[in-house]
């Protein structure tokens, strides 16, 4: 059971990997961008997104260790969730692309505009978790609340910094 966690760790690595190579070039200075390229990037988003998913999903479900009765408590509560940081994520992904446009010729007001957005997500992002910490807490109690937060902010931390890796600091 050991080695497979840390199989799907290894996995979940491999698949997030690869989503900050697409912030990554969001962050360098913009060139004309076409409506072509527009869409393929979302594209791209979406592909990695669901791949994500898929990789998250059986990391979970290897790590929390439900029962039968309490996967079917968690995992609608888990999508309601999913779907919350997915619209915070979207945010993310904005001041990113906003952070990208304005990389060359960034003002001491749309840094601190930017910083600001990057504060307040991360504020929203622990208020989310909290907020399903505690509904699953009162499902499910307060151990399988825990690993679920434990095991979501590992995940959450692996994207985090690869995210935070590739970008350019401000000049």
């Amino acid at each position: 059971m050991k080695s497979m966690k840390w199989i799907l760790a290894a996995a979940l690595t491999t698949a997030l990997l690869h989503v900050p190579n697409l912030f990554a070039q969001e962050a360098k200075p913009p060139s004309v961008a076409s409506d072509p390229q527009e869409t393929n990037i979302r594209a791209y988003v979406e592909l990695l997104r669901s791949d994500v998913k898929s990789v998250k999903t059986t990391i979970l479900t290897e790590t929390m260790q439900l029962t039968d009765e309490q996967a079917t408590k968690f995992w609608p509560i888990y999508r309601a969730y999913d779907l919350e940081l997915q619209n915070l994520n979207d945010q993310k992904l904005a001041g990113i692309r906003e952070y990208a446009k304005n990389y060359g010729e960034l003002t001491d007001e749309k840094a601190d505009e930017l910083a600001k957005l990057a504060l307040e997500l991360e504020n929203k992002r622990n208020d989310l978790k909290k907020k399903y910490y505690e509904k699953i807490r009162e499902q499910l109690g307060g151990v399988v609340a825990a690993r679920f937060l434990q095991v979501e902010n590992q995940m959450l931390m692996i994207v985090d910094l690869q995210i935070a890796s590739l970008l350019p600091i401000v000049e």
